[in-house]
């Protein structure tokens, strides 16, 4: 998301004030505080509510600020999300005053898969994707069963090859990251060869600042300082101080006020609010939490 313009009213205003020679009060001259983002939510959080109730729980969602969604579980066969035809989805997103900017589709299916399956189920996401008005189609995992090192470099072309079909199709391509990218084997690293051997302007990278925080030896602030650019989009969620589980935001231990106020966002354009489970009474009272913690204490830095 771009910063929202000035208004004329305000152009005008602060042009005749600087040509005044007057002086304001330093409260008056502050920096604009305007949010630059909206308030993102990866619908995986709520799966259950999603499950039973879909329209409802995004009507909630939106009654607690959240402004985007991230979604999962695409039915290409269907041409389906939760149980609505793509545009139909669209048009229900439209009429709750929602939008989605990004979807994780289920890539990992595919992967031992023939080229032509793949190279299918791709066009049938950019098909949901396009119907829906979502800027980014995102990997978000790999099987247990193919996290190998040169399972990563069979990944890395792999995702150079649909990188390149989605971004002809006039869309963005992306890999979310957990932590097993982050495990040593013999010195090499899952997620230092996608960074190295994928293409940056075809595979962009949505890092998810919990695993990060988790398991990688280097900060998140590290991780995007070495290609700012290439971080399009985050995944915020906070982690249990006991379990290292996840938690609701302003429960667990990690210091996103730190971390939002030094981090490079030059490269950022979208961020969802996330929670895969451990919820302190359930899903949707979870997402209201941490939407309340986020608008009160960590959204002014985004």
């Amino acid at each position: 998301m771009k910063s929202e313009p000035t208004s004329r009213r305000d152009f005008l205003y602060k042009s005749a004030i600087l040509a005044s020679g007057v002086m304001l009060p330093l409260s008056s001259c502050q920096l604009d505080t305007t949010k630059k983002y909206k308030m993102g939510l990866q619908l995986f959080t709520i799966r259950d509510a999603m499950a039973e109730s879909p329209l409802e729980s995004l009507k909630q969602a939106k009654q607690m600020g959240y402004e985007d969604l991230e979604t999962y579980g695409y039915e290409p066969e269907t041409d389906e999300f939760y149980g609505f035809k793509s545009k139909e989805f669209k048009n229900a997103l439209d009429d709750i005053g929602l939008s989605t900017s990004s979807g994780h589709y289920d890539f990992s299916n595919y992967f031992d898969k023939s080229n032509d399956e793949m190279m299918r189920y791709v066009d049938s996401c950019i098909k949901g994707a396009d119907a829906t008005g979502q800027d980014y189609i995102t990997w978000p995992w790999l099987h247990p069963d193919f996290r190998t090192i040169e399972n990563f470099k069979k990944l890395s072309e792999l995702l150079n090859v649909i990188g390149e079909r989605v971004t002809k199709a006039g869309l963005g391509f992306a890999y979310h990251n957990h932590d097993f990218e982050f495990i040593d084997h013999d010195g090499e690293q899952g997620y230092d060869i996608i960074f190295n051997q994928t293409e940056s302007d075809l595979v962009k990278l949505q890092l998810d600042l919990y695993w990060a925080v988790h398991s990688s030896e280097l900060s998140p602030i590290e991780l995007v300082n070495k290609q700012p650019d290439r971080f399009v989009m985050w995944h915020i969620k906070d982690m249990d101080k006991v379990t290292r589980d996840y938690s609701e935001l302003g429960n667990g231990s990690i210091d996103y006020g730190q971390m939002l106020s030094q981090i490079d966002k030059s490269g950022l354009q979208y961020y969802f609010l996330e929670q895969g489970g451990n919820f302190a009474e359930n899903s949707m009272k979870s997402i209201a939490d941490s939407a309340a913690y986020f608008k009160e204490h960590l959204q002014k830095y985004l």
